[in-house]
């Protein structure tokens, strides 16, 4: 039987169609037999339930290991993304070409501000 760690093996991606193209560029997008992709491109049109049910289904696969969003994606759903806290998969915000990384607004640095009392 295989451990958890290791069958966990995709990356998933939420974010602005350039950060999606590059990442599948890069190799990382996958459709599964049964239509699940481990993408979703986020656009002015894109709902917010829409966002939400993404972040719900990636963050509950087991064949995720990191979950990649871009960080003005995220702030549409901070509540969700400030209360998940599991290890798997990896929660990481990334900066998109138009949006720069701010790391005052990363959930995962508050956390270790917050650990280490800074």
């Amino acid at each position: 039987m295989a451990a958890p760690s290791q069958e966990r093996n995709l990356l998933a991606v939420i974010g602005d169609e350039d950060t999606v193209t590059g990442m599948l560029l890069a190799g990382i997008g996958n459709v599964s037999q049964n239509q699940k992709k481990n993408f979703l491109v986020v656009d002015t049109k894109t709902q917010i339930p829409t966002i939400e049910a993404a972040f719900e289904e990636f963050t509950q696969r087991k064949d995720i290991a990191i979950l990649l969003i871009n960080q003005h994606v995220a702030e549409k759903i901070r509540p969700m993304v400030d209360k998940y806290q599991e290890p798997f998969p990896a929660l990481l915000e990334i900066p998109s070409k138009d949006h720069p990384y701010d790391p005052s607004k990363d959930s995962i640095l508050k956390r270790v501000h917050k650990l280490f009392g800074e």
